[in-house]
């Protein structure tokens, strides 16, 4: 199953300062996820400023469930506080674009 999911910084002082302490560990956890074809795309969303603000990501796995237990769960920037708000929804990614495709 494919998901979009994206998550929202939180808009306090310390948003900007909490996610760059733990991308890093983000940028690891990401190449991972992309090695085992779990995700597909990902992107930062930037604000008027141009400063990230929040992730955008499309990923594959099994079920919601797995999603949350094999990824979102250990994800840096729910673990460090960064994300406040959290969006997935299921998704369908066209043909063209799916992993193995040509």
């Amino acid at each position: 199953m494919q998901f979009i999911v994206t998550g929202y910084d939180g808009t306090d002082d310390g948003a900007l300062e909490r996610r760059m302490n733990v991308r890093e560990a983000h940028l690891n956890m990401a190449s991972e996820m992309h090695e085992s074809g779990k995700w597909l795309y990902a992107a930062a969303i930037l604000n008027d400023e141009g400063k990230m603000c929040g992730s955008m990501i499309v990923c594959d796995f099994d079920s919601r469930e797995a999603l949350e237990s094999e990824w979102l769960n250990r994800e840096p920037y729910v673990t460090g506080d960064v994300w406040k708000t959290i969006e997935i929804r299921q998704a369908m990614v066209a043909p063209f674009c799916a992993p193995g495709s040509k």
